[in-house]
């Protein structure tokens, strides 16, 4: 019998189910790199973001709406350009938690072999 692909919930998933695909949306380095620039910027239209990333369009396009989805970030259009912020000051406090334990762990996660890197 197949194995489910390790992104897909069962049916009645678990609340530990939809914390983990919650982290996964976070375990991207692109993703967190957009949440911290909406972070230290506040806003940031679609384009801005793109050029500042060096990616291109269609990549930032499905991080961006990856982030929307899982409700990390909302947008506001103006005419023809959509803006992007975090939904949630929370979100902000996430990143800064982690930033935090990152500091105070950096040796152990650099030298883990357990986790691939992304």
């Amino acid at each position: 019998m197949a194995q489910p692909a390790p992104f897909r919930l069962p049916a009645a998933p678990a609340s530990t189910d939809l914390v983990a695909k919650y982290f996964r949306a976070l375990g991207d380095p692109t993703r967190l790199r957009i949440l911290g620039m909406l972070q230290a910027e506040r806003e940031l239209s679609a384009g801005a973001l793109t050029r500042r990333l060096g990616q291109p369009q269609p990549k930032v396009s499905n991080h961006l709406a990856c982030l929307r989805w899982c409700g990390f970030v909302d947008t506001r259009r103006d005419h023809r350009i959509v803006y992007y912020r975090l939904v949630d000051q929370r979100v902000a406090a996430i990143l800064d938690l982690a930033q935090g334990l990152l500091d105070d762990n950096c040796d152990h996660v650099a030298a883990c072999g357990r986790i691939p890197p992304a």
